[in-house]
């Protein structure tokens, strides 16, 4: 994890917030960082998590994780981690003669809902007795992948609410999900996505490319929005943007203009 995002966000491996559904999303800038920050961030934590893999297989995440000081088949065989390779789900179902119902993502063949994947996510994070991890968190990489395999933005919606209903509000957990925004509000699927989720979302970091192109120095922005708790209650959401430089085992972080290479 990068202890000075921790900072900005005013979170600790010692106390973790629960009840929260967090986006993150990108815009011409690639926030994959953000993701690993969480994943390595709830598991040295103590929490119990299932990671819904779309995007990239097993070993890209655990050697990212290698490098933030978190083993990942150590997590996998100890049982804290759950993770669903959704690259192999895909090639199983693609290849495979029959359909086998115990693949999560087996509502890409026969066009049903998602609820396979959520009985898999809900299976994964249920309360055990004994269990010695601090809560659940579902992580989601990346809302995304799903529509380009065909599934609707109202199907991936209604997965997300059923995940949230369960894991953040019955087992006062966390769920978290990662969608691409570069669609130029072409992609009306993507827009109903990222814009819905917006809104459902306590926390939102937006990882964005500088509008003056590459740099060096400066390898994008981030935006930071808290959503207020209670509407018509006179809260209001609270921004701050901050740009960063993404090394090779930690992302820094400055206000916009501050970068040390400008000053």
């Amino acid at each position: 994890m990068f202890p000075e995002l921790n900072s900005l966000l005013g979170a600790s491996t010692d106390s973790v917030d629960r009840g929260k559904l967090t986006l993150l999303c990108d815009r011409k800038t690639n926030g994959s960082f953000l993701l690993h920050h969480f994943l390595s961030y709830y598991l040295k934590a103590g929490c119990k998590v299932c990671f819904v893999g779309l995007a990239q297989s097993f070993s890209h995440y655990s050697a990212v994780a290698q490098k933030l000081g978190v083993n990942l088949q150590s997590a996998r065989d100890e049982g804290q981690l759950v993770f669903l390779e959704g690259l192999r789900s895909y090639t199983d179902l693609l290849f495979g003669e029959k359909t086998d119902p115990q693949n999560p993502l087996c509502f890409l063949r026969d066009g049903s809902d998602l609820k396979p994947l959520y009985d898999f996510v809900s299976a994964a994070l249920a309360p055990s007795s004994g269990q010695r991890w601090k809560c659940p968190v579902l992580i989601v990489d990346d809302g995304s992948v799903l529509l380009s395999l065909g599934v609707s933005a109202v199907q991936v919606l209604d997965f997300i609410h059923y995940c949230q209903a369960t894991v953040c509000g019955k087992n006062k957990g966390n769920v978290l999900c990662l969608v691409h925004n570069d669609s130029d509000g072409e992609d009306e699927e993507n827009e109903l996505l990222v814009k819905s989720l917006w809104h459902r979302s306590t926390l939102i970091l937006q990882a964005e490319g500088l509008q003056t192109g590459f740099c060096k120095d400066v390898h994008g922005q981030l935006l930071i929005t808290r959503r207020a708790l209670i509407r018509g209650g006179g809260e209001k959401d609270r921004s701050a943007v901050y740009q960063y430089k993404i090394q090779d085992k930690n992302v820094t972080f400055f206000a916009r203009g501050l970068s040390a290479a400008v000053l």
